[in-house]
């Protein structure tokens, strides 16, 4: 718990918006070794797929570099092979049966480049932004849990930003929904920052004080050992379904109606049971 609680703290350096767009931004080398051009073009097509705007096309065909090419980098990021090709260590096969299959074992290694890679190459995005979710869910679950057995925390001196600007529990879960929504549109090739996205954010700062009620009125009729589990889930099932819609919006540009929203807060709390439920036996007593 202590160390999820020190994560989350680390974690916060991400609501720095401008931090979030200059990691998302720098840009991602790719090399491409393939046996023909038709297998260059397929590994090219998974990475920036057409009907990609011609401009922003070009610009991410600049960041591949084919073996062959006379102009190759020294150093890349990443290296894809063509399937059948030797592939060294380091270095990754494409899966034309199965890109997601790739897009997981690149995300699994490189995860410092996850903003960037989702933001640049539309293949990486689904999975980067769920992972954003889960992870922001997490965070706020654990929180929920540890704002309310303050003696899971070994030494609370230990933790001493729990206390001042991070009081108030709704305070520190309404941040981290915010900083999730720029990352979310980071990731999803969206502008970022508190102009650029004051409508999202205002509906997040909204319903904070509404879903955090449901949960203390729920935890308040069941015993404190009991109601901890139910805290933590309704933390993870507003922030999932928060962090949802946003996705749905910048994919589709359009919000989800209300009874997509309650679809998205039953999977979100069952989802959150199930992580309350996976903390260990003392932490939840």
């Amino acid at each position: 718990m202590l160390k999820y609680l020190k994560q989350a703290r680390v974690a916060f350096t991400m609501l720095d918006a401008g931090e979030v767009t200059k990691r998302s931004e720098r840009p991602v080398q790719i090399g491409v070794v393939a046996d023909g051009s038709g297998a260059y073009a397929e590994i090219e097509e998974f990475l920036v797929p057409e009907g990609t705007p011609r401009p922003l096309w070009r610009s991410r065909m600049n960041q591949i570099y084919r073996a062959n090419d006379p102009n190759v980098p020294p150093d890349v990021d990443l290296v894809l092979y063509e399937p059948g090709l030797a592939c060294p260590r380091h270095a990754y096969t494409f899966h034309r049966a199965d890109p997601q299959r790739t897009v997981s074992e690149i995300l699994r290694d490189n995860g410092e480049l996850s903003l960037a890679l989702a933001r640049q190459f539309p293949a990486f995005r689904h999975k980067v932004v769920d992972a954003i979710i889960h992870e922001v869910a997490k965070e706020n679950t654990l929180f929920a849990i540890a704002t309310a057995v303050p003696n899971i925390v070994p030494n609370i001196i230990e933790l001493p930003w729990i206390v001042g600007e991070f009081a108030s529990d709704t305070v520190f879960l309404t941040a981290n929904q915010v900083r999730m929504a720029f990352q979310i549109a980071a990731a999803s090739g969206r502008p970022t920052g508190a102009m650029q996205q004051k409508g999202e954010l205002m509906t997040i700062v909204a319903g904070a004080f509404g879903w955090r009620a449901i949960a203390r009125e729920l935890v308040s009729h069941i015993p404190l050992g009991g109601g901890l589990i139910p805290k933590g889930a309704i933390a993870y099932a507003g922030t999932y379904a928060v962090g949802k819609a946003l996705a749905l919006y910048h994919h589709d540009l359009r919000q989800p109606t209300m009874e997509q929203r309650r679809e998205l807060y039953r999977q979100g709390l069952n989802r959150g049971l199930s992580v309350a439920e996976g903390l260990p036996a003392e932490q939840t007593r």
